[in-house]
């Protein structure tokens, strides 16, 4: 934690205050929220960013899309558009966002729309013909304007929310008491041999509480990057790269790919790469493979001259995979009979 980050202790205690309040008001009906008939999951964290949320939205995807009409709403973060706005042939990284862009082009069967407002994304989105059976939304546990039927909280190993602190001292949007309005708390980015006794560790640290469970998943990357043409990882791996990520917590994905000769570039999540940033990185590339993370692809692409790859990712649970799927199941089912 550094000197900056301590000497703002006193905000964080007021952000603290502030963030119990609120939620406070919604938990006694004085703020009030508004709930849906169809059924509603939300995905997200306490902490902000680099918990792996989007490839646990795709996760949800795989699992429901075989059976019903599957929704995802974002805020649509950095975006250059406003309100609701349903993913077309049309869209970009820049009207939608680099993440919903993302699950549009991956998942070209589902629906998928922005809106900072939640509620008006539900409606908007339940008015369509053929409306989502389900609604899955992306970032969402501190948006309380909506009361999702089901509620996914994401930690990422190492940087449990049990050993954070408010901002701006720590990382935390809210208390990690927040943690207690989930059905379900995921840790993610485990490494692949995590033990049991380390995981019943993290258990007792996050106070599971009756009625909740605990899963752990880790990191998925595939066997081959994707983008200009299709290589193997071992092969490219082997080759002299530049290596880019523009996400939360790039260690992992940069210690999967770099070797001694690689270039690395690093920049902050969600970055919007000027034109000069491009030049810049195309140069350093220097005729060299660029490989970089699914998210970053969506907004690099066709803006840079260079042999452009993505290394795909997903979720692969370590602990809990059986649980969690038949929970998500038997809450929709209930939902939608």
């Amino acid at each position: 934690m550094g000197f900056l980050r301590k000497l703002l202790f006193p905000l964080a205690i007021l952000y603290g205050f502030v963030t119990a309040l609120r939620n406070m008001l919604y938990d006694r009906g004085w703020l009030q929220s508004v709930s849906f008939d169809v059924p509603v999951i939300a995905v997200g964290n306490l902490s902000v960013g680099g918990t792996g949320k989007s490839p646990m939205v795709e996760y949800l995807i795989r699992l429901l899309q075989p059976h019903y009409r599957v929704a995802v709403l974002s805020r649509g973060y950095k975006r250059q558009t406003h309100g609701f706005r349903l993913a077309s042939k049309n869209d970009s990284a820049e009207t939608l966002g680099d993440e919903p862009f993302q699950f549009y082009k991956k998942f070209p069967a589902i629906r998928v729309a922005v809106d900072a407002d939640r509620v008006r994304g539900i409606k908007s989105l339940l008015n369509l013909p053929d409306a989502p059976q389900v609604i899955l939304l992306d970032d969402a546990f501190q948006h309380r304007r909506v009361k999702a039927g089901y509620y996914i909280v994401l930690t990422a190993y190492g940087d449990l929310y049990a050993d954070d602190f408010m901002l701006p001292t720590g990382n935390l949007r809210e208390g990690w008491r927040g943690a207690k309005r989930a059905n379900c708390i995921v840790v993610t980015k485990c490494p692949s041999n995590l033990s049991d006794a380390e995981q019943d560790q993290i258990r007792k640290k996050l106070q599971i509480k009756k009625g909740q469970f605990l899963c752990f998943t880790s990191i998925g990357y595939a066997d081959a990057v994707q983008g200009a043409g299709v290589r193997p990882v071992d092969e490219i791996r082997r080759e002299s790269k530049l290596v880019l990520a523009g996400i939360a917590r790039p260690k992992p994905f940069f210690d999967y790919l770099v070797q001694e000769d690689d270039t690395v570039l690093s920049f902050a999540d969600h970055h919007r790469f000027t034109q000069n940033e491009l030049h810049a990185i195309a140069s350093q590339a220097n005729d060299r493979p660029i490989v970089t993370t699914e998210k970053d692809f969506a907004r690099l692409k066709g803006k840079i001259d260079a042999q452009l790859f993505y290394l795909p990712i997903e979720t692969r649970f370590l602990a809990g995979r059986e649980r969690f799927d038949q929970a998500i199941s038997d809450f929709v089912r209930q939902k939608t009979t």
